[in-house]
């Protein structure tokens, strides 16, 4: 297989260590709009790198990477970008006549009047809209393959298969009890995206109801993580799964709650209330004149890269599905999930806990492409497969996923 990698951040560059590890990869071409940052994960591969080669590319230029695509006969394109770029990519690889993946979908836009009630425009609704094209092309755009969207949709889809008969709830829950030493403030993702999924309407899907919104930071709750995280108060966020779950899972509720604690949520809205999550870029001095910024990109700018931040941190990452419903006439509830402990990963890949969480599993699902054990044309979330062969190589992979019985 040979893959077009577009984005060496954190995430793909943990998605070149992981990969070189593997022998379905062929030949994957690194691509960011800084080659230095490509060429440095390339390099750091040493003797695995052969398979690898870096280069310059805009995720914007679509004209640009249907030529690279064709140029390195690129069979798939993986999005390690930002949300902004998915469309782009999105529809130069369908032009390219390319498979697809990426790890977060296509932007919301809040709802005009009613943002905390009603959807305005949802998740991947404009990758859905093409769902049509890409099944005629016989091509394959896997979307929401991270680990949250990703791996804890495989766990929904797990769940209906082999553990439930029928199906309460599903919720995702994500906690950490992660630290960065020296630091006040200091993400472990990509500042951007956290603060479009937090300040975002989350979103709750109800099978009597639909989709619907609420307000952002709802109905919190103490959700107790395993292998020694423990209680973390989560909250209503804005995330993929709700929109990906109920399109291949019967179940009556799905929602997505994310641990970030009361003093993360201050900041956040703290930068809410002095505009400083806007994309809408304003206008400040410069030295040579005027020049047009967007608030967002200044705050991330401000802050440490979360993919530098390995070495200063300590801790565990758990992404995980929460489900109850019955088996064989009985109550059942359980909590399937994965967990990464930051020193074992920096030792292991240099590569930080979360962003080597996100990106081991769009690797694991180009293998499964590769072999054949996953196969699907058209726009299809991870629900849309079987569960088993992806949990089963999760494992191979040297990371192994946990299920706990609840109650």
């Amino acid at each position: 297989m040979r893959v077009l990698l577009v984005g060496a951040g954190g995430v793909g560059t943990a998605v070149t260590r992981i990969a070189a590890r593997r022998r379905f990869l062929s030949h994957m071409v690194v691509a960011d709009y800084d080659p230095a940052r490509a060429e440095a994960a390339v390099a750091a591969l040493g003797d695995d790198g052969d398979r690898f080669t870096a280069l310059r590319l805009d995720a914007s230029d679509g004209d640009a990477v249907r030529r690279t695509l064709a140029e390195h006969r690129c069979d798939v394109l993986l999005n390690a970008t930002d949300p902004r770029f998915v469309m782009p990519l999105f529809e130069a690889a369908l032009a390219g006549g390319v498979h697809y993946l990426d790890m977060a979908m296509s932007l919301s836009v809040p709802h005009a009047s009613r943002p905390h009630e009603e959807c305005g425009v949802r998740l991947g609704e404009e990758q859905f809209a093409l769902a049509g094209q890409w099944a005629a092309a016989g091509r394959l755009a896997l979307v929401g393959m991270g680990v949250e969207p990703g791996l804890s949709d495989v766990f929904a889809r797990y769940a209906a298969d082999e553990l439930f008969d029928h199906i309460e709830e599903i919720g995702v829950r994500d906690g950490a009890d992660l630290t960065v030493e020296g630091y006040d403030f200091a993400p472990s993702f990509s500042i951007w995206t956290t603060i479009e999924e937090c300040l975002n309407p989350p979103v709750v899907y109800e099978k009597d109801r639909g989709w619907f919104t609420t307000a952002p930071f709802s109905e919190p709750e103490t959700f107790d993580f395993p292998e020694g995280i423990g209680p973390v108060e989560c909250v209503n966020v804005e995330h993929e799964e709700v929109l990906l779950i109920p399109r291949w899972v019967e179940a009556r509720r799905v929602t997505f709650k994310y641990g970030l604690g009361a003093d993360f949520i201050a900041k956040l809205r703290t930068l809410h209330e002095l505009g400083l999550d806007s994309t809408t870029p304003v206008v400040v001095p410069g030295a040579d004149g005027p020049v047009s910024v967007s608030p967002r990109d200044v705050v991330a700018a401000c802050l440490p890269d979360p993919a530098t931040l390995g070495d200063r941190m300590t801790g565990r990452t758990c992404a995980g599905t929460w489900v109850r419903g019955t088996r064989d006439g009985e109550a059942r509830e359980v909590y399937l999930y994965h967990v990464v402990d930051n020193e074992w990963s920096m030792r292991e890949y240099g590569s930080q806990a979360v962003v080597w969480q996100t990106a081991l599993n769009p690797v694991v699902a180009l293998e499964l492409l590769a072999t054949g054990a996953w196969q699907g044309s058209g726009v299809l979330g991870p629900e849309a497969f079987p569960p088993r062969p992806f949990l089963d190589l999760l494992t191979e992979y040297g990371s192994p996923w946990g299920l706990r019985e609840q109650g």
